[in-house]
């Protein structure tokens, strides 16, 4: 008995820890789900993070080269000293041609603009039919007072006439005679020359029409000769020279060759500027009417220069990049600063103000550089076809 009623309370005790276990059990999986799915949505979003490439991104990162650039420096020169002026390309001197006499119908034209032309080469012709027949007329005018003459002559030796008679018939023998040579000289009037070697500008005469007395019909340029007048400072005229040569750049990329050969006395009251007047020479493409710059040499200088591709423009201002830092295999840094360039040259450009010529300058690339920026160095040819 004593051991049954023994057994009873073994149960009811083993009961309770069971119970107290499934309490446990049921407590733990409450809070241990919800930490399981924390540590998931972390696990989930540091993945994102870091795949995204935020994460694991060094504080050295901003040290990375950006670019790569080839580099250069400057170099001391000795150019030439140039003076720079524009003016246009006329005509050393113009010929107006037109008629002596007028009232007359223009019969024929045969030259054209352009055309080259001799002294005394026949340009045009009026018709000469009326002068002709006027010409006829007072030739037997004067051949009469040439036979009227003569038998006054004769019949003053006899005491014919008076020696007043016979100076009238002299009179009207020379009278004629001025009167035929004047009609001549009106028909050779008819035949329009050239007054001298050239080229034909410019031609108004029209067929067929009846020309006015001083009528221009062609304007020629005199023994086809050009010249530049340039237009010059004060300050540069003190270097302008007589006899001195001056490269001319043509719109059409050509150049041609002139000397100087007048200074206009006096500069222009409102532009403040002078006139140079220099002669071109033959075998070139200028033409007249041409407005071109002119180069004038007036010696040699030094020159601090360095290659085009160094220079940035940026606001209007010239800048180069200063690489600095680092060696042959690690980042360099970069510098703007501002320089004054001057004179081109065979793709180099002038410094004038901003640097000391023993720089290291970026050069291919530069001009994709900003102040601050970190570049790698390439040799010239690295990455070129």
């Amino acid at each position: 008995m004593n051991s049954g009623t023994d057994d009873v309370p073994r149960d009811e005790n083993a009961l309770e820890e069971n119970e107290f276990e499934l309490d446990a059990s049921s407590h733990r999986r409450r809070w241990l789900l919800p930490a399981l799915a924390a540590a998931l949505a972390l696990a989930i979003a540091a993945y994102s993070y870091f795949s995204s490439g935020e994460g694991d991104q060094p504080a050295s990162d901003t040290s990375r080269p950006s670019l790569t650039v080839t580099t250069a420096v400057p170099e001391r020169q000795t150019w030439p000293v140039t003076l720079s002026a524009s003016g246009v390309i006329a005509p050393w001197q113009e010929a107006s041609i037109g008629t002596q006499i007028g009232s007359y119908q223009l019969v024929e034209v045969r030259v054209n603009v352009g055309d080259h032309v001799r002294r005394g080469q026949v340009l045009a012709r009026l018709n000469p039919a009326l002068l002709q027949a006027e010409e006829a007329q007072l030739l037997a005018s004067h051949q009469q007072a040439v036979a009227n003459d003569q038998r006054a002559r004769g019949l003053k030796e006899v005491g014919g006439i008076s020696e007043q008679e016979a100076l009238a018939y002299e009179t009207e023998v020379r009278t004629t005679r001025a009167m035929l040579e004047a009609k001549r000289l009106e028909l050779r009037y008819t035949s329009i020359r050239a007054p001298d070697h050239g080229v034909i500008s410019a031609r108004t005469a029209t067929l067929g029409a009846v020309v006015p007395p001083g009528e221009e019909l062609f304007r020629m340029i005199r023994q086809n000769r050009l010249e530049w007048r340039g237009e010059f400072t004060a300050e540069q005229l003190g270097s302008i020279v007589r006899g001195q040569a001056i490269d001319l750049e043509l719109p059409d990329g050509g150049s041609a060759s002139a000397t100087v050969r007048q200074i206009a006395p006096s500069m222009d009251a409102q532009s403040r500027l002078a006139i140079v007047f220099a002669d071109i020479s033959p075998g070139n493409r200028a033409q007249s009417g041409m407005y071109v710059t002119g180069i004038v040499s007036t010696g040699e200088a030094a020159a601090l220069a360095v290659p085009a591709e160094c220079i940035i423009l940026r606001d209007g201002r010239n800048y180069v990049a200063l690489v600095s830092g680092g060696d042959a295999e690690t980042a360099h840094h970069i510098t703007l600063r501002e320089v004054r360039t001057g004179r081109r040259q065979g793709g180099r450009i002038e410094i004038l103000t901003g640097l000391a010529g023993n720089e290291r300058l970026a050069r291919r690339g530069a001009a994709f550089l900003n102040d601050g920026d970190v570049v790698q160095l390439v040799s010239e040819g690295a990455g070129r076809p």
